[in-house]
């Protein structure tokens, strides 16, 4: 699993505008979620990033909040909420050290897989204390498979990150858009800047 990537890195892709996780819409798999009806509550979404996600579920009617721990992000969230004329709530915040809540539903989009093993169980204690009994967190993460555009990690960490004080409900696989450049846009075999579909994981836990 190694360990969290550089938090720094990310501010830093914020300005650049090379964050390959930036494509200018939620994911796929994060709207089915809400077609399926398995957002509901008071929402979170942790590492928003610009905010794709948290926009969606606050024109929809849900009451979400979206943290990142990159200032830039937030700027950016709050300025793409502001064009799509959407009342979004946004901050910044560390995902480790959460506060705040109670939530209901927790939704991850590409945040848990930057952690390393310690952070990760880190990161499921900060989910704990922010939710509620029966809170369900979603968590969607790049998958150990090829090809890749991250941090990926393998479906056997969702039950020993999601254990104590948690019960995993399932981990289905999926898949992740994203924005391919450089190195990983050779190895994809397309374009730079090209939007890609890289295999996902995503997992479903209860908080006990």
């Amino acid at each position: 699993m190694g360990t969290s990537v550089d938090r720094s890195v990310f501010d830093e892709a914020y300005v650049a505008g090379t964050a390959p996780w930036v494509i200018g819409a939620p994911q796929r798999a994060i709207v089915e979620l809400e077609r399926d009806g398995e957002i509901g509550g008071a929402v979170l979404d942790p590492g928003c990033g610009t905010g794709e996600h948290t926009i969606l579920l606050a024109e929809l009617g849900y009451d979400v909040l979206g943290v990142d721990s990159a200032p830039r992000a937030i700027a950016l969230a709050e300025d793409n909420a502001a064009d799509r004329d959407v009342v979004a709530r946004f901050a910044v915040a560390d995902a480790l050290a959460l506060t705040g809540g109670p939530y209901d539903t927790v939704v991850d989009s590409a945040l848990f897989h930057v952690f390393g093993e310690d952070d990760q169980r880190r990161y499921a204690r900060s989910l704990h204390g922010v939710c509620r009994p029966g809170a369900t967190v979603h968590v969607l993460a790049l998958a150990d498979v090829e090809p890749a555009l991250g941090p990926r990690v393998a479906e056997s960490v969702f039950p020993s990150v999601f254990a104590d004080g948690w019960r995993l409900e399932r981990v289905r696989p999926t898949t992740y858009q994203g924005v391919a450049r450089g190195e990983h846009a050779q190895v994809l075999g397309v374009a730079d800047g090209e939007q890609v579909d890289v295999p996902a994981w995503l997992a479903t836990a209860t908080r006990l």
